[in-house]
């Protein structure tokens, strides 16, 4: 064994973990995992560590590295783990010098300021082993401050890649044979806010697919709907390579719990975005994100994001139980408990299912277009939908089908 590395969290992380795994192959790092730690929920950090016990107890003479967004902001929560060797912050897990210090010429735990760090550099890779679409990040880090949030604290502020180094690797991982591309970043609405001349991403949307034409598909990772432009609105109802199916980025429905948790839509801004979307691109599909159980939230405000749901015509559900992070002021507001979270949790994904069962119904007889991905029998829809072909077809693909019926899991082509 030479370099495995284990990812938990978001695409981001996804991306950010092929390039690590680069530059530790790069250095003949032999006999070490790297586990690229999540820190959205007390329950993601929890698994990570279960994960480094079950490894260690595997394969004992393995050196496990611990990076990522949790080794950021509880450092000293892996450094006390005596199966981990070295913690790194999210500062420097993207440097190549990183991986090429020996183990034991430094301090165990390489942590550093993040408020100090101003640019995001763009790590060029020309493909993503075992993936059939490709992830470019964009963006990184937050200027805002949700009241439930840690990945401030595990990112630092909001930084931009230049539209030019993006449309590069982006031309690079087309002609490498990547048929979708998916930008990714932390807060990506807020691309270009620092950069000059304060672009906007539908500028960005625009200058991908007019400098990368051999690109088919592009498609936009998780929103916040408020910061939307009018320039990416214009692309989505004008280009077809832009991808109908955007995640939002929702966390409640009820405007007293969205103060509360600072957020910076309410409701009907949420309803106004969905309707306005559907009116420019027809058949559009949105998923989004909630948190269940947050502090002080009622039965009635619990009921009313249920409404919400129906209300901005989501297909399907991300669904987090509230979980305190250590340093947030949502920590410090009056509790509701575990089990509470988890039962409204519960329900919510109840409802997510009720949901996509609706929306596999409503695909019946209609002709989509999907990259074939693993076998080359499953691939995805325009609107991410997991899709069972009939026939093998080569990975990388993109297959016209007719969808016939679903079952539980996803669509079932003719």
């Amino acid at each position: 064994m030479s370099v495995e590395v284990v990812t938990f969290g978001c695409r981001l992380n996804i991306t950010e973990s092929e390039t690590i795994r680069r530059h530790a192959e790069a250095a003949k790092l032999e006999n070490t995992i790297i586990v690229n730690s999540c820190a959205v929920t007390g329950e993601a950090v929890r698994q990570a560590r279960q994960q480094i016990r079950r490894m260690k107890r595997e394969r004992p003479n393995v050196q496990i590295v611990v990076t990522g967004c949790a080794a950021q902001t509880e450092s000293e929560t892996f450094a006390a783990m005596p199966e981990v060797a070295r913690v790194i912050g999210n500062a420097r897990k993207l440097d190549a010098g990183t991986w090429r210090e020996p183990f034991g010429a430094l301090e165990k735990v390489q942590i550093d300021d993040l408020d100090s760090i101003r640019e995001t550099a763009l790590h060029l890779v020309d493909g993503f082993e075992g993936h059939t679409r490709a992830f470019v990040q964009i963006q990184n880090g937050c200027d805002h401050r949700c009241t439930f949030c840690i990945i401030p604290y595990g990112r630092g502020p909001s930084r931009s890649v230049g539209a030019g180094e993006v449309v590069s690797q982006i031309r690079a991982l087309a002609e490498s044979g990547y048929r979708e591309v998916v930008l990714t970043g932390v807060d990506l609405t807020s691309w270009g806010n620092d950069l000059p001349g304060a672009p906007k991403l539908g500028m960005l949307v625009r200058q991908i697919l007019k400098h990368v034409p051999e690109l088919p598909r592009l498609r936009i990772s998780s929103i916040d709907s408020i910061e939307i432009d009018e320039d990416f609105m214009r692309a989505l109802a004008e280009e077809e390579r832009l991808m109908p199916h955007l995640h939002l980025s929702l966390q409640a429905g009820d405007d007293l719990i969205l103060k509360r948790m600072k957020r910076r839509h309410l409701t009907r801004d949420a309803v106004r975005f969905t309707d306005a979307a559907r009116r420019m691109r027809p058949g559009i599909v949105f998923g989004a994100d909630f948190i269940a159980g947050f502090p002080t939230e009622t039965e009635t405000h619990f009921a009313n994001t249920l409404q919400h749901i129906e209300d901005c015509g989501l297909a399907f559900l991300h669904v987090f139980p509230f979980s305190p992070r250590k340093g947030t002021p949502a920590a410090r507001m009056p509790q509701l408990g575990r089990e509470i979270a988890k039962q409204r949790a519960s329900l919510l994904r109840t409802k997510g299912e009720e949901l996509l069962r609706r929306h596999f119904a409503n695909e019946i007889g209609k002709s989509r277009r999907v990259l074939v991905e693993g076998s080359g029998f499953e691939g995805r829809s325009e609107h991410f939908m997991p899709v069972k072909l009939a026939r093998r077809f080569a990975r990388g693909a993109i297959a016209e089908v007719r969808i016939a019926d679903h079952d539980e899991r996803g669509l079932l082509a003719a």
